[in-house]
């Protein structure tokens, strides 16, 4: 069994030939002004060989930004420590917060108490007042006879 990869001298050979590329359009070509034209350079190399060309004036480096009076590491810790004060002011304000509500709900469950005990002080105290106006106290001789009650 044969593979793609496989050479056969029997296979047919294609011959591919590539396709012309058009000519380029040239622009129009401008005059320039002599001075602006830079001058022709010519080098010889060791070898004797003989390289023309322009003159390339050296890339000059940008100038180099001044760097800031305070660092930056310097700023983003004081910002930092901004940041921190004032979540430590929330942190405050809402620990007094919670303080104040623990303390409501704590007077809260005192005057619930004093009103519930006042109101059960009222159903015991008050229970024989509307039927004889007043209180009715029954006082009997009691005789006890060798630890027996004779009431």
């Amino acid at each position: 069994m044969t593979g793609p990869t496989e050479y056969h001298p029997s296979a047919a050979v294609e011959v591919h030939h590539p396709a012309p590329i058009p000519p380029a359009h040239t622009a129009p070509i401008v005059p320039v002004q002599p001075g602006s034209v830079p001058a022709v350079t010519s080098v010889v190399l060791p070898d004797g060989r003989v390289i023309t060309g322009y003159a390339i004036e050296p890339a000059k480096p940008e100038p180099v930004a001044a760097k800031p009076v305070i660092s930056r590491a310097a700023v983003n810790i004081a910002l930092g420590g901004i940041g921190f004060a004032a979540i430590c002011g929330g942190l405050l304000l809402l620990t007094t917060f919670i303080a104040a509500l623990a303390a409501l709900i704590h007077q809260l469950i005192i005057l619930a108490a004093v009103i519930f005990g006042g109101w059960i002080a009222v159903q015991v105290l008050g229970a024989g007042r509307g039927r004889s106006g007043g209180t009715t106290v029954n006082i009997r001789k009691v005789v006890i006879k060798r630890n027996r009650f004779y009431g």
